[in-house]
């Protein structure tokens, strides 16, 4: 399941609900990001391409969902202007055992993280950087 919207989101009521449909699973991981206040930080502004998005957090969907044998798994992922505290996406993932639905969820943070298209501007000026720590956590998922 996927949505890269611009609307604000209740993790919890996302959690219930995935939760609820993950018939057969073990286990449930989540994790939610919020917009953090660093530096003097008050609004990131978030840009995608449409379609193309999706495309590619849909195929990094399937191959998590692959990999670990999840039996569900959702990506919601926000654009637009997002003040301090807000959620900017929220991952869950759903499987028989714990330790696969941990790391179906932290392949899929690590992949958002550093290859999702978005583009990342704080204050209306600069834009975000790739981070080599970043890099470093996608790195040790490749084969």
């Amino acid at each position: 399941m996927l949505r890269v919207q611009s609307e604000p989101f209740d993790a919890g009521a996302e959690l219930n609900a995935f939760t609820a449909a993950a018939t057969g699973a073990g286990a449930v991981v989540s994790f939610t990001g919020v917009v953090r206040g660093d530096n003097g930080l008050s609004v990131m502004e978030i840009e995608h391409y449409p379609g193309m998005t999706e495309a590619a957090i849909a195929a990094i969907i399937d191959e998590a969902t692959a990999r670990f044998g999840l039996s569900d798994a959702l990506v919601i992922h926000r654009y637009g202007p997002l003040a301090v505290g807000e959620p900017i996406m929220m991952v869950a993932t759903a499987a028989r055992h714990r330790a696969l639905a941990f790391q179906g969820a932290e392949f899929l943070m690590d992949y958002l993280k550093s290859r999702a298209p978005f583009w990342k501007k704080e204050d209306g000026g600069q834009w975000v950087q790739a981070k080599d720590e970043d890099e470093d956590a996608l790195a040790r998922w490749q084969d």
